[in-house]
């Protein structure tokens, strides 16, 4: 099965992020994000503590991003970082049960792999708002990187119900979506798509 983790933005959303949030958390995908990057440590750290809360509720697995000593501080154990921070950080995340990291090369993905990582995302692979006017990286980088390292490798960028198996069938361990499940009104009927139209 397809594994799908939500990236939060919570500017996307039409109603009170919170809201959104635990509608997401109710309809249990494999993991949310809680990414947020515009906002300071303080400001993530309030924000962190309820969203905790809530996936704690549901039993969803949240992970923090960014802010090590924010998860530190609020006693959660899986934390994404992006590449560079992952880089002068990783001597000190012995205590994180999950560590994760974004990559755009296969060289990134190598190099995150020795430094101890548990998963990767991998993107952006379809074209997307977030990354307008860049070319999408596409199925053969996918596939490619997924050759070159050991970890799971999740897709990221312009994934939807339509495309999230071209991404699995190319060796993705699973996806990572952000503006549909920010945008969508019933969360667990689009999370069901992923699972309706995987291969038998």
């Amino acid at each position: 099965m397809c594994k799908v983790i939500v990236v939060t933005n919570r500017k996307l959303c039409s109603i009170d992020f919170l809201m959104q949030l635990e509608k997401i958390a109710a309809a249990k995908p494999y993991g949310i994000i809680l990414r947020e990057k515009d906002l300071t440590e303080t400001e993530y750290e309030e924000l962190a503590a309820k969203v905790l809360e809530i996936c704690k509720g549901y039993e969803v697995k949240c992970i923090l991003h960014t802010y090590v000593h924010v998860a530190r501080n609020l006693g959660c154990r899986a934390i994404h970082l992006p590449f560079p921070v992952l880089k002068n950080e990783a001597w000190n995340l012995k205590e994180f049960d999950i560590v994760g990291t974004s990559v755009h090369t296969t060289l990134e993905a190598k190099e995150a792999e020795k430094l101890g990582v548990s998963y990767l995302t991998a993107g952006h692979i379809f074209a997307t708002d977030c990354k307008k006017g860049l070319a999408p990286k596409g199925i053969p980088f996918l596939m490619n990187l997924r050759n070159e390292v050991c970890k799971p490798v999740y897709a990221i960028g312009g994934i939807n119900p339509d495309n999230a198996y071209e991404a699995v069938e190319a060796g993705a361990k699973g996806v990572c979506v952000m503006s549909g499940f920010m945008k969508c009104e019933k969360p667990s009927e689009y999370l069901s798509l992923f699972y309706k139209l995987q291969p038998n």
